[in-house]
């Protein structure tokens, strides 16, 4: 605690109080010289003793006083209040009021309603008036020019009650970046009016007065706007060089919501505000309720899916969760942000282990007892797994093998399977390796461990995605590299696919392969010229675009995940299970040993041209990239990209 601060605002309270109580003072005086010379016949303060008067003038004194305490008024800093502030002084004073002219008149020595009247209006509408006159006063000594030159001139896209708020806020505080100058609106009966002190203008209009005004920055505040209007404002100020941003929560915000709602700032545009798709609606009180006081295993917890199902299942109140990750850095991260945040209230626990390694999994979950188990741990990096098979297998297959086993072991309740698009119609020995995954969990149909498997598309952001990729390069002054401008992928936000996977964990009954309704998908060269606008450069100009072919094993296309004949609906129009036939456990495991064969062939191999012939052969699913890409121009998927 700053001492010096503690003191400065306390003396600040008591100059306050003595300053309201020296006016309530004076007025009581004047009230007494008013009514005693002045005031008509039969109200005269003359006709009454001095003793009543100074009773009920220290009686409204002290009330006054007291409702003002209450009411939390002497704890405002005055020179940056609100209009609430003001309205809690009002109501104090009038409640103050009230219970004066009660007491007074139970105790009998009543003066009448007029002098509490008289005396609680004119001090209220005093405190009020020096208020007002001092923030107003403290506005134009400390709003100091150099810091007014500095700031940046901006006009507000919506003259609602967002912006209004906005614009009060801006304007009263000195310190803001931004000076708001005009409103740009559709509303015709807003359109040339003035809202907290700044005109509403038509946006046909914007470009004469941006140049104008010296604009350079333009500020979205509405409420529940539409995502293709958000998109449609972006780009029509960006194209008259303005910078865009956005009165909004963060896009990655986990702060706890105040009354329901989070605490918005100004924030730059992220590339998850252009996705232009709705996020997933996820029933958050089931999710609650179902993983409350349960024991939870992460594995893989601290890369990007792993640790975001960390953050989520620590809001649900559970009875321990466990981290286990085979890197120590991504484990520390998340443990030490979980720690920041929940303290002593969270039972936390990190392991550093491989999944590969049996005797570890089998020490840890007989230590634990996990009830519930999210396996997130996975090698998912394309190329570089074309080129190591081997570890895609020993590290993918191998590890979802031995995980689950010791879920059944161990009893765990559930167990979900984090998948992935690329599994299916796999052209690669990494979506080959995810698909026998998936097979090694819906084979465990007997089991008394419930197992489930959740399939989503590209996460926005993860280790190793398109995104963190193209910030280096645009940082780095391009050029931006895309292995084909035709390339099209489907995209979903790290939150909504934790979400996704909490939703099917909590729904999941016996060995569901849930997957998710993604939306229309986004080809890579407009994701990549998003990026770029929204850096604030020109692409083609600022910042180049090159082709540089696709990578081994690579699609054109991941395919669509939802397609209605071969889905079953669930209670979330959002999430549907796939109508897929399970293997027998002995099927699985012979093709288990077929891939620890190819694996032991090729140990003293960099290559995986034995390991690739293996999952060839036991993913009868599996098609050479060269087929499916040939093919892609008729798909319906590259068809929704082009009308996107």
């Amino acid at each position: 605690m700053n001492i010096k601060n503690t003191v400065k605002g306390s003396y600040r309270r008591v100059v306050l109080f003595l300053f309201d109580v020296a006016c309530f003072i004076g007025l009581d005086v004047a009230y007494y010289i008013a009514t005693h010379y002045i005031a008509k016949e039969g109200t005269s303060v003359s006709q009454l003793d001095i003793p009543t008067f100074i009773y009920n003038s220290v009686l409204l004194l002290l009330t006054t006083v007291v409702f003002r305490i209450l009411w939390g008024v002497y704890n405002y800093v005055w020179r940056y209040t609100s209009t609430g502030a003001y309205l809690r002084l009002v109501l104090a004073d009038m409640c103050a009021g009230l219970v004066s002219v009660t007491i007074s008149y139970i105790s009998g020595y009543h003066i009448g309603i007029w002098f509490f009247i008289s005396i609680a209006s004119l001090s209220a509408l005093m405190a009020l008036s020096a208020r007002f006159v001092y923030r107003l006063i403290y506005k134009r000594r400390y709003n100091l020019r150099v810091h007014y030159e500095q700031q940046i001139n901006a006009a507000i896209v919506g003259a609602g009650q967002l912006g209004a708020y906005l614009a009060n806020e801006l304007k009263s505080n000195p310190n803001s970046a931004y000076r708001p100058v005009l409103y740009f609106d559709k509303d015709e009966s807003k359109i040339g009016g003035t809202i907290a002190g700044l005109h509403v203008y038509a946006e046909e209009n914007a470009e004469a007065l941006l140049k104008k005004y010296d604009i350079s920055n333009i500020i979205i505040a509405i409420v529940g706007l539409p995502l293709e209007e958000i998109k449609r404002i972006h780009e029509l100020y960006s194209a008259l060089g303005c910078k865009v941003k956005i009165y909004d929560s963060p896009v990655h915000d986990d702060t706890e919501e105040v009354d329901g709602k989070k605490k918005r700032i100004i924030r730059e545009f992220e590339i998850e505000d252009l996705l232009f798709r709705k996020p997933l609606d996820i029933n958050g009180k089931k999710e609650f309720e179902f993983y409350s006081g349960k024991t939870v295993l992460v594995t893989g917890g601290g890369v990007s899916i792993g640790s975001e199902l960390c953050r989520q299942i620590a809001k649900c109140k559970p009875k321990k969760l466990i981290i286990l990750d085979i890197y120590e850095n991504n484990a520390y991260d998340i443990q030490q942000e979980l720690i920041r945040k929940y303290g002593d209230k969270l039972d936390l626990s990190v392991e550093i282990a491989s999944v590969r390694d049996r005797k570890r999994l089998d020490a840890i979950f007989a230590n634990y007892r996990p009830q519930l188990v999210f396996h997130a741990a996975a090698h998912k990096h394309v190329p570089l797994m074309e080129h190591s098979g081997c570890e895609a297998i020993k590290n993918n297959v191998l590890g979802t093998y031995n995980t689950a086993d010791m879920a059944e072991k161990y009893g765990v309740e559930k167990f979900v399977l984090i998948s992935t698009d690329k599994a299916v119609n796999p052209t690669n020995i990494m979506g080959a390796s995810k698909r026998m995954c998936e097979m090694v969990i819906q084979c465990r149909t007997d089991s008394k461990t419930t197992f489930a498997a959740v399939r989503f598309g590209n996460v926005l952001g993860s280790n190793g995605s398109v995104i963190p990729l193209f910030k280096r390069q645009i940082a780095q002054g391009g050029p931006i590299t895309i292995t084909d401008f035709r390339i099209i992928r489907y995209f979903m936000t790290i939150p909504e696919a934790s979400q996704l996977v909490m939703q099917a964990g909590a729904m999941a009954k016996k060995g569901e392969l849930f997957v998710l309704d993604m939306g229309k998908p986004i080809k890579i060269y407009d994701l990549a010229v998003n990026m770029i606008k929204l850096s604030g450069f020109r692409p083609g100009t600022d910042i180049e675009i090159q082709e540089i072919g696709l990578r081994p094993g690579e699609k054109l296309y991941e395919e669509l995940l939802i397609k209605t004949e071969e889905l079953t609906k669930t209670d979330n129009n959002m999430i549907f299970v796939e109508k897929d036939a399970p293997l027998t456990r002995t099927e699985v495991e012979d093709k288990i040993k077929v891939l620890t064969d190819a694996v032991t062939a090729a140990e003293n191999e960099l290559g995986s041209e034995k390991v690739k012939a293996a999952i060839k052969a036991v993913v009868p699913t599996f098609h050479d990239p060269e087929e499916l890409n040939e093919k892609a121009a008729k798909t319906k998927e590259f068809k929704d990209a082009e009308k996107k």
